[in-house]
């Protein structure tokens, strides 16, 4: 039911193109995933997605469990179900949320206690309960839970969390194996038994989930390659790496990069996890990560700056006041060929809500359809021209014109 295929690779860097093989559908890596924290991706609609190509999205186990609470997930028949979304969903533990928006009150090595950012209520959470959270929840893709320090970390926190963080993905991979060995049919059912049992996508409304484990180990190199090397011995179907984009310097990011992808195995996908800029995001492909995702292209659409081929445009300055060209001449999606800047930027003046559905639509599309122009150029032997090209003609523009925190504390 998982399973990961690489089919290309670059011949001058570790950019490869890939096959992520869910029971929700195939997913085609390199892969930027539009995130969803609260089973929803704002603004858009499912049918939205479908549109743009999405093949995966991402959700949070720790908005999901406080709200709506894992029962009504349940009622609904699982979370694709419940959000009317029948491709891939990857759940991230919520370790990331717990450490940024809720009052943590402890760190323990049997798990986080933490305060609600809702309600106040409070909770405890171990590797084990938070790997059947999202089990329950019915995600392809679940996380095991980590602590993320912040930049700068002392060594010594550094070191701690370190070693938590792996004991956390030993016990999170142990409760794995435990649920996937009781979601087994009775010995000798036939296929109809099989399907009476299970339901139509398995136990409890959900199929076979891959777990993935999270590099961790802030901004030392030793801390990575250990972490690596043990994450990679336990075998997962897939890694992340954690703990990076938080506001380290680019070099720095960078090097911890090639640190960690030296020490995966080439036959499992991996992750960056919150990487958002386009620029970095093509950078990590050419050290070889097949995964994003980031809150940055649909926050920054609902606050009126948009992603584009010539980098980024504030689409609520004054200046689109009377431009009557599209947010990208040389976008092709739906609301490029339909819509202009002074039209986009007056919804925004008039406070209109399609301002922001437009604005997130056109920035998926550009994320995804870099993903997609980048996979191509992979599989056709030519990453490197289109590459120089891309970040060239975007860098040329003004880039990203922003150095920021990439993950931000309110996923969106």
């Amino acid at each position: 039911m998982f399973e990961f295929r690489v089919v290309a690779e670059d011949r001058e860097t570790r950019a490869r193109a890939g096959e992520l093989v869910t029971p929700h559908g195939v997913v085609k890596t390199p892969v930027f995933m539009p995130v969803g924290t609260q089973a929803t991706v704002k603004a858009l609609a499912p049918a939205d997605l479908r549109e743009l190509g999405a093949e995966i999205v991402l959700s949070n186990a720790y908005h999901l469990f406080l709200r709506p609470g894992l029962e009504i997930v349940r009622e609904a028949g699982g979370l694709h179900r419940f959000m009317g979304w029948d491709r891939a969903v990857l759940t991230d533990s919520g370790g990331f949320q717990i450490f940024s928006i809720a009052r943590l009150n402890r760190v323990t090595d049997d798990g986080l206690e933490f305060q609600s950012h809702i309600d106040g209520s409070r909770h405890f959470m171990t590797p084990e309960e938070n790997v059947g959270l999202q089990r329950d929840l019915g995600a392809d893709i679940v996380m095991a839970l980590d602590e993320c320090v912040a930049y700068p970390a002392e060594r010594r926190y550094a070191e701690r969390s370190h070693r938590l963080t792996l004991a956390w993905a030993e016990r999170a991979k142990a409760a794995w194996e435990a649920s996937r060995v009781s979601d087994q049919p009775p010995p000798g059912a036939g296929p109809e038994e099989e399907r009476a049992e299970q339901g139509a996508e398995g136990p409890g409304g959900h199929a076979e989930q891959a777990l993935f484990g999270i590099v961790q180990g802030a901004t030392y190199a030793d801390l990575r390659r250990d972490a690596a090397r043990a994450l990679a011995d336990m075998g997962l179907p897939g890694y992340a790496i954690g703990g990076l984009a938080v506001g380290e310097p680019k070099g720095a990011m960078r090097e911890m990069v090639d640190v960690v992808i030296a020490e995966l195995p080439r036959e499992r996908p991996r992750y960056f996890m919150g990487q958002g800029f386009p620029e970095d995001i093509v950078g990590s492909v050419a050290q070889g990560v097949d995964m994003f995702d980031c809150v940055m292209p649909t926050r920054n659409a609902r606050k009126g700056s948009v992603f584009t081929s010539s980098g980024r445009l504030v689409v609520k300055n004054a200046a689109c006041a009377r431009d009557h060209t599209p947010l990208d001449p040389d976008c092709g999606c739906a609301v490029c060929r339909q819509f202009t800047r002074a039209y986009v930027r007056h919804l925004f003046a008039a406070e209109e809500m399609l301002a922001a559905r437009l604005a997130t639509f056109h920035s998926l599309a550009f994320y995804l359809g870099m993903m997609r122009d980048m996979r191509a150029a992979i599989v056709e032997g030519r990453f490197g021209a289109w590459r120089a090209a891309f970040l060239a003609k975007y860098e040329a523009g003004g880039g990203s014109g922003v150095e920021t925190d990439e993950r931000g504390a309110e996923q969106a």
